[in-house]
């Protein structure tokens, strides 16, 4: 079930103009209990900002930061470029594959969290990196993994 009355305040932000469809969509994706833009909010959307709902879909598929299937609390994207592939990016992602108990793209059993890959973060200088929310984590070593995990973890609980 959706919150009309947060989206409609979110839609209001951007005056219900189609033009700022992508970041009602993020903002709307960023209140949703689990992390993702269900089919009753991309309808939704698409009455309240007079688009087709295959439009909201177009946007939802294209950018990699916004779902149409249901994400965990935190979405862990780990950064694949070349700069951080040269420094660690396989043991990164086979470290949080094997503590999450997950592989990209799922989401793990608890519903917390959900594995990507994602292109440049910004984090070059610190790779490998990868991005929790909004918080970057970089020079990633395997006990570090196990540090982020735990403290999310508790933070959750």
């Amino acid at each position: 079930m959706i919150d009309q009355i947060v989206i409609e305040g979110i839609l209001g932000a951007y005056k219900y103009d189609a033009v700022n469809l992508l970041q009602i969509l993020l903002n709307v994706q960023s209140v949703e209990a689990e992390n993702y833009i269900s089919e009753e909010v991309a309808t939704y959307i698409a009455h309240r900002v007079h688009v087709p709902l295959s439009r909201v879909y177009e946007v939802v598929t294209y950018y990699s930061v916004l779902s149409h299937k249901p994400q965990g609390k935190y979405i862990i994207q780990i950064c694949n470029t070349t700069v951080c592939k040269l420094n660690g990016f396989n043991e990164v992602l086979e470290w949080f594959k094997e503590t999450l108990k997950v592989d990209v793209g799922e989401t793990t059993s608890d519903g917390l969290f959900t594995l990507k890959l994602t292109s440049c973060i910004g984090a070059c200088d610190v790779s490998p990196a990868v991005k929790i929310g909004h918080k970057v984590y970089g020079h990633i070593d395997e006990a570090k993994v196990q540090r982020i995990i735990d403290a999310l973890r508790g933070y959750a609980q």
